[in-house]
C-alpha cells in the first residue's frame, strides 16, 4: 500500500501480484489520475496539475526527495556513482522504522543498522558499533524491518571498513563510507610518502624540513603538476611519483645516478617486472606496452563494453567494466586508461542466469535458444524449487557484448522464462 506510505519520490499506488497462465506473474497497479501523472511524469506533474490552485504549505514534504537528490549530488562526485544511486532509489521496496524519539524513517529493503546510523549523522555512522532494536542488542549486519525502533550504539574506537560497503544499501551511507576510506588512504599515503622521501634525501645529505621551510618542496610539487606539497607526498606514497623524480630536481644527474639515462616511474617499473608474463587478451593500456593484463572476475568484461583498468600490485593491470560496483570502491589514483584492440573474436566464459518455470522440455528449449546464436555452452547447472520454479545457470563462450545481448534476447523469448540476465561474480 504505497498510498498510505508513499515512496520517497512521492510515488503512490496500490500493488498486487497474481499468477496467470503458464505460471507467469502479472502485477496489477491501482491509482488515481493524479497519482498516475506523478508516476509517469514525476513530482513536477503535481504542481502542473495544481498550477491554478492555491499552494498548500503541507505540500512542502513533496520536496523531500528532491532535497535528497541535491545532497547526493553534493557528496557523490563520480557521475556514474550518482546515476547508480538514483537508479537504486527510484523504485525500492521500502521498510519503515522509528527513532527512539518516534520519528519515522524509510529505507530500501535490505538496509542495515549502519544505514540507519548514517541517516542520523555521519559521525554516528563512522563510529557505529551496534544497535538496540526494539530493546534487543543486534549486530551491524541486522536487516531493518517494518516497525522496528532503532537506537544506535557508538564507540570512538569503531571506524568504517571496506566490508561495510557490502552491508549498506543507501547511497548516503555508501558515499560517506567511501569518502572516509579515501581520506584515510590519502592520510596514510602522505605519511608514507614523507618517510620515503626523507629516507632517500638522507642518502644525499639533504634535509627535508629545511627544504620545506625554503619552499622548495612546494615548488617541486608545482613543477611535477601537483596541487601542493601534500598531493606530492600522497603521490609518492601511492607509487605514482618516485623519490627519484623529486631528487632529480635537487641533485645533479651525474651524482644522482651516473650512467642512467632516464628516471623510471613506478608504473613503468611495475610493467617491466611483469612484462615477461604478458598474455594477449586484446586490451591496450594507454601509453604503455608489454603489460600483464587480466580480466576482473567480478564483471568479466567483453569486447564492445566500456572498460577501465586498475594497477594491482604485483599483478599488472586488472580490467573492469566501467560501471562495475568494484570500480566505485577502488582507489582512483591507481586508475589507468585502457581500450579494446581486437575485433572481439576471442570467446570468453560468461555466466548467464535464467529464472523460469520448472516444466519438462524447458531446459532443451533454452539450450536451443543459446546455440541458435552460434554460442557454445561450456557448463550448465539446474536448481529446482518446491513452487515449480527453477534457476538455470549457464556458462557460455561469448565473443562480444552484441552476441551476449542476442543470446539473452533469444532466451527471453522462450515460453516459461521469467528473466534472463548476465550473472554477477
Amino acid at each position: 500500500d504505497y498510498i498510505a506510505l508513499p515512496k520517497p519520490n512521492m510515488y503512490q499506488s496500490l500493488h498486487t501480484t497474481v499468477i496467470g497462465p503458464y505460471g507467469e506473474r502479472m502485477e496489477i497497479q491501482i491509482r488515481t489520475h493524479e497519482m498516475h501523472r506523478v508516476a509517469e511524469e514525476g513530482i513536477a506533474a503535481h504542481w502542473r496539475y495544481k498550477e491554478d490552485k492555491d499552494f498548500q504549505f503541507n505540500e512542502i514534504q513533496r520536496f523531500a526527495w528532491l532535497r535528497q537528490l541535491i545532497e547526493w549530488q553534493q557528496n557523490i562526485h563520480d557521475p556514474q556513482e550518482f546515476l547508480h544511486s538514483i537508479k537504486e532509489d527510484l523504485f525500492p521496496d521500502d521498510v519503515y522504522v522509528f527513532t527512539p524519539k518516534g520519528d519515522l524513517l524509510n529505507f530500501p529493503k535490505g538496509a542495515t543498522v549502519i544505514d540507519f546510523a548514517y541517516r542520523i549523522h555521519s559521525e554516528i555512522g563512522h563510529h557505529c558499533s551496534g544497535a538496540r532494536v526494539n530493546g534487543q542488542l543486534v549486530s551491524l549486519k541486522y536487516l531493518l524491518r517494518n516497525g522496528d525502533t532503532v537506537e544506535i550504539i557508538t564507540t570512538n574506537q569503531q571506524t568504517p571498513s571496506r566490508d561495510w560497503l557490502k552491508l549498506v544499501k543507501t547511497p548516503r551511507a555508501k558515499s560517506r563510507i567511501r569518502n572516509w576510506i579515501k581520506s584515510q588512504q590519502r592520510e596514510r599515503s602522505v605519511v608514507l610518502g614523507r618517510q620515503i622521501l626523507e629516507g632517500d634525501m638522507n642518502r644525499y645529505k639533504l634535509d627535508y624540513a629545511a627544504l620545506r621551510r625554503e619552499g622548495k618542496i612546494e615548488s617541486i610539487a608545482k613543477e611535477l603538476g601537483m596541487k601542493d606539497e601534500e598531493t606530492l607526498l600522497a603521490s609518492v606514497g601511492y607509487g605514482k611519483v618516485t623519490p627519484r623524480q623529486v631528487l632529480a630536481k635537487l641533485v645533479p644527474a651525474e651524482i644522482l645516478d651516473p650512467g642512467r639515462k632516464q628516471p623510471e616511474g613506478a608504473l613503468e617499473r611495475l610493467f617491466r617486472l611483469v612484462s615477461g608474463q604478458k598474455r594477449d587478451l586484446g586490451i591496450r593500456v594507454k601509453g604503455v606496452g608489454d603489460v600483464l593484463v587480466r580480466f576482473a572476475r567480478c564483471c568479466h568484461p567483453l569486447p564492445g563494453e566500456d572498460v577501465v583498468g586498475f594497477i594491482t600490485r604485483g599483478r599488472g593491470v586488472t580490467v573492469h567494466v566501467s560501471n562495475c560496483p568494484t570500480v566505485l570502491e577502488s582507489d582512483p589514483h591507481r586508475k589507468v586508461e585502457v581500450s579494446w584492440q581486437d575485433n572481439g573474436q576471442t570467446p570468453r566464459p560468461i555466466k548467464i542466469e535464467v529464472n523460469c518455470v520448472d516444466r519438462p522440455g524447458l531446459l532443451a528449449a533454452i539450450s536451443a535458444a543459446i546455440t541458435s546464436a552460434a554460442v557454445n555452452i561450456a557448463r550448465a547447472q539446474v536448481r529446482t524449487f518446491p513452487d515449480q520454479k527453477a534457476l538455470n545457470t549457464f556458462e557460455v563462450m561469448i565473443t562480444n557484448s552484441d552476441q551476449l545481448k542476442r543470446v539473452l534476447r533469444n532466451i527471453s523469448k522462450v515460453k516459461g522464462v521469467y528473466k534472463a540476465t548476465r550473472a554477477k561474480g
